[in-house]
């Protein structure tokens, strides 16, 4: 295998998991405080831990570290004073040594001085939002029957002391893409003020707050509006929008429509409006679609603002004066932000060019956004976009600097049979040329609802390019940000246009002079690694598969996933079998490594499994010999999320297409025995 440059961190794998990786943003009610976190290697390599950051907002000053623990920290909130809140399961210095470690909440004063902690319920914390007045709102868990912290942690400490891990469910679901849900369930907890002590706003309430859902608290302090899960026949569910008084507790139904769906809440600076994204849930028929809306605080219709958008918002920030609304959507294989009129819903493109931003927050003159800002050739770093004017962007001192690619992004572009216009991203090595035609890896992306349009640091181009692949990086149909008939034309048929859809990408690349036709693989995870399924039973144009996380029989995986409900709207009993990779097991001739992690619940292990003797039980060789492979993490999900697991995760790729495209001899990753 040829490494192009020895000296990028992209070429040693080493170097490349121990990149600092920023993610997270925050920015205090004045304005003059901006916190990311930075995510490293731990000490024993088993884990990221976050470290958190503050960056100048004005971009004058470098940046400078404010915590540091091998259990690391998240950035939760600013109190009105400018105090930092933020997450950790830390030991704390005042508490019982004994006791199970929890995610508490710390505060890190404004003015210096030691981070403490103001909160610990036995269930951890998330979700904490702070009211111009100091009030703040928390989820936490308790256990069902529990009617206080004290009474909340006894039960838990006598299961643990009984040695009782057992659960029983009398709804779905049970368990979420990594982890099973156990007995306790999660309330919004109350306080006036960060320290003071937490009051159970909303009691036991089932499995109303599910493990996305998110809630917003009006500026006065007196208002949640939180969304709000409720049951439905056929094991189903589906998201409403609820207010929630926080002096009593009382809540009442702001939007609850069997056809659709809410999510992402903001409240207004004013605190009479909501701004929401209504999902139009989908069918058999019909992928359904994402729309923008504003419904009054105090009640009303909700009012959609984007009707005749044909974009799906996915996060949303009034301006200050709540007359518009900053919106990020996907768009041609990037994800600019977007300006919203309150009351017209017309949008501009703020952003122009090829980034994807993120965790995006408004100054509260309105004079700025301040977001984390990624493309497929640039990891994510704060950044400044300036609304005086024609919106600017400016790069702000972060704490990483960003390392250099080995090589360049361009794009392909070409028309699917239908006429409908296609387009990739292609990362080239830098020495790619007609007298160097590099080989082809083509690299299917998840979702199915996603695009290659920024910096992943699982799925990483860069890596491949260090070794000499250009990586096409297709958006087939069904990807995001090209409108509504886009997705329509794949929905419930995976196996028609998106398949047709890479094959016609994968031609126009190949007519390339630069890239060698005769070298090409592909490689895909989770709805990537249908694809790659499905490719291996439809064509044998690839020297090499890589199925990573992959659904290989539909009505297997249709009833194993953690939220079958929500795939059983989409196929019928016989799309899924006519849709399903595994009915063409016996086609495939094109080497395959399997790939899969154990805690996996959102395509369960049995696919893979299935997969693997599905390809090993149509072996042909009298000593039983095969080109498949199966990697297998016994303690990974469906992301492979350690240190020294993804670098076994590389290695071992790498080698097996080192092997099939270069003819290397097979080298077993070292620390794979």
């Amino acid at each position: 295998m040829v490494i192009v440059d020895a000296h990028t961190p992209f070429a040693d794998l080493d170097a490349y998991v121990a990149l600092p990786r920023v993610a997270g943003l925050r920015l205090s009610p004045d304005g003059r405080r901006l916190v990311v976190g930075v995510g490293t290697p731990d000490r024993k390599q088993n884990r990221y831990t976050t470290a958190l950051w503050e960056v100048d907002p004005d971009g004058s000053r470098p940046a400078r570290r404010l915590t540091r623990s091998d259990q690391g920290e998240t950035a939760a909130a600013f109190t009105p004073d400018g105090d930092l809140l933020f997450t950790s399961a830390r030991p704390d210095p005042s508490g019982d040594p004994a006791e199970e470690p929890a995610t508490a909440l710390w505060l890190l004063p404004a003015g210096g001085g030691d981070a403490q902690v103001i909160a610990s319920p036995p269930g951890g914390v998330r979700g904490v939002v702070v009211a111009a007045d100091g009030t703040v709102v928390l989820g936490s868990t308790r256990m069902p029957s529990a009617t206080g912290e004290a009474a909340d942690r006894e039960l838990r400490t006598r299961r643990k002391d009984a040695g009782v891990s057992a659960v029983l469910y009398e709804e779905y679901p049970i368990r979420y893409w990594d982890h099973a849900f156990g007995p306790e369930r999660t309330r919004l907890l109350t306080a006036d003020r960060p320290g003071a002590e937490l009051r159970d706003l909303t009691g036991h309430v089932g499995n109303a707050f599910q493990d996305e859902a998110s809630w917003d608290l009006a500026p006065d302090g007196r208002t949640v509006i939180a969304v709000w899960d409720v049951a439905e026949a056929a094991a189903s569910r589906r998201s409403t929008l609820v207010a929630i008084d926080v002096a009593g507790g009382e809540r009442r139904t702001l939007a609850d429509d069997a056809a659709h769906e809410y999510g992402s809440p903001r409240i207004s600076p004013d605190g009479t409006q909501v701004a929401v994204i209504v999902y139009r849930r989908s069918s058999a028929e019909d992928p359904g679609d994402r729309r923008l809306a504003v419904v009054p605080l105090a009640g009303g219709p909700v009012r959609i603002l984007t009707g005749h958008w044909d974009r799906w918002p996915n996060a949303v920030r009034w301006t200050p004066d709540g007359a518009s609304l900053i919106v990020g959507a996907d768009d041609r294989g990037r994800a600019p932000l977007w300006w919203v009129d309150a009351e017209t819903g017309r949008t501009t493109r703020l952003t122009g060019d090829d980034g994807a931003y993120t965790d995006f927050e408004v100054a509260p003159d309105g004079g700025a956004v301040y977001a984390l800002r990624s493309a497929v050739g640039a990891p994510p770093a704060p950044v400044r976009i300036s609304l005086d004017g024609s919106p600017e962007v400016n790069f702000l001192p972060g704490p990483a600097e960003a390392p250099a690619v080995p090589g360049r992004v361009t794009e392909v572009t070409t028309t699917a049979g239908d006429g409908t216009p296609l387009r990739a991203w292609l990362a080239l090595p830098a020495g790619a040329g007609p007298d160097a035609p590099a080989p082809l890896l083509v690299w299917i992306h998840g979702g199915p609802l996603g695009s290659w349009n920024g910096w992943s640091w699982r799925w990483n181009p860069w890596l491949a390019v260090a070794r000499g692949y250009a990586v096409l990086l297709p958006d087939p149909a069904l990807s995001t940000g090209y409108g509504h008939e886009f997705i329509r034309r794949g929905w419930g048929r995976w196996g028609e246009a998106p398949y047709t859809d890479l094959m016609s990408l994968t031609d126009a690349a190949e007519q390339r002079a630069d890239l060698d036709a005769r070298r090409t693989v592909a490689m895909g995870g989770s709805f990537g690694g249908y694809m790659a399924n499905w490719i291996a039973g439809h064509t044998d144009r690839f020297a090499a598969i890589v199925s990573h996380a992959s659904l290989w029989a539909l009505d297997q995986m249709w009833a194993t996933t953690d939220v079958a409900y929500y795939w059983a709207r989409e196929m019928t009993e016989q799309a899924a079998y006519d849709n399903s990779p595994h009915r063409f097991a016996a086609r495939i001739t094109t080497p395959m490594l399997v790939i899969h992690g154990d805690k996996d619940y959102r395509v369960p292990i049995g696919e893979s499994l299935r997969l693997w003797w599905d390809l090993l039980s149509r072996s042909t060789a009298r000593d039983g010999s095969t080109p498949h492979k199966f990697l297998f993490f016994p303690n990974e999900n469906h992301w492979i999320l350690t240190p020294g697991h993804a670098k076994v995760w590389y290695e071992t790729v790498l080698a097996f297409l080192a092997h099939h495209v270069h003819d290397e001899p097979w080298r077993r990753p070292e620390l794979l025995g």
